[in-house]
């Protein structure tokens, strides 16, 4: 079957799926299963969506809140890819630098990050740091361990081939080694997304005057369960977003390197 068929079947199916929950959703919500102010239907969060575009929330327009929490995802998950594919390639491949930091690494990995926010605020005051640091510490360990994955699972018939070959161990990793952990490394990306957008929503819950996360406490303050809903429903869409961009880069990458 070809590839172009393949992608259009798939997002018939996404689209069907999403088709079938918004219809049941509204279905349940039509046979007053739930008080309108407890569970709003999809056409009144769709129909009251102008206003919370053009009027914004608590005196904040839901394009700042937008640009401010794409800004601070970015910003914290790019910190965690650019620290976490170096680190995981090293540790990958060199045992001293694996015995160093791995003993820091599982120490930090079941303490929840937003245990840290306290600690954030005191250190970093309640600006735009704090937040981008909740996302880089969150995100990290997910990078670093899946690029660690990767290393240690390309085949070792390659790295033989290479050597008989000839090749340094520096073409081994850049040739070999490198493209054998692009896939992990995706994988990590795309999952690290997720918990960006995660520790976002906690931080803007915490310390924030700005962002979805703080639109979406501010209307839960109020009992605005439409806005509520609808902030839920553009962080979802954003994340989306943002791993179907680091899909495209990895048929990009991955296929234009093999």
């Amino acid at each position: 079957m070809p590839f172009s068929t393949r992608l259009q079947r798939r997002h018939l199916v996404a689209v069907g799926t999403v088709a079938v929950l918004i219809a049941a959703w509204q279905i349940v919500v039509s046979a007053g299963a739930f008080a309108p102010y407890v569970l709003p239907g999809p056409v009144d969060v769709v129909k009251q969506f102008p206003q919370l575009l053009v009027h914004g929330f608590a005196r904040k327009s839901l394009g700042l809140d937008i640009v401010v929490s794409v800004f601070r995802v970015a910003v914290g998950f790019a910190g965690a890819v650019a620290i976490g594919v170096p680190v995981g390639l090293l540790m990958g491949r060199i045992d001293v630098v694996f015995n160093a930091i791995d003993p820091l690494l599982q120490f930090g990995r079941p303490i929840p990050p937003l245990a840290y926010i306290p600690l954030l605020i005191v250190w970093f005051g309640i600006g735009e740091l704090p937040k981008i640091l909740l996302i880089l510490v969150g995100t990290l360990p997910v990078i670093i361990i899946n690029t660690i994955l990767g290393v240690r699972s390309t085949p070792p018939q390659r790295v033989r081939v290479a050597q008989c070959l000839g090749a340094t161990p520096y073409q081994i990793f850049s040739y070999v080694i490198f493209p054998s952990a692009l896939p992990a490394i995706f994988t990590a990306m795309k999952v690290g997304i997720g918990f960006a957008w995660t520790y976002l929503v906690a931080a803007e819950l915490v310390a924030a005057d700005s962002g979805l996360g703080w639109l979406v406490w501010q209307a839960g303050q109020q009992i605005q369960v439409v806005v509520i809903m609808q902030g839920i429903i553009i962080i979802g869409i954003l994340g989306y977003a943002m791993e179907l961009s680091i899909r495209a880069l990895e048929r990009t990458v991955v296929r234009g390197g093999g």
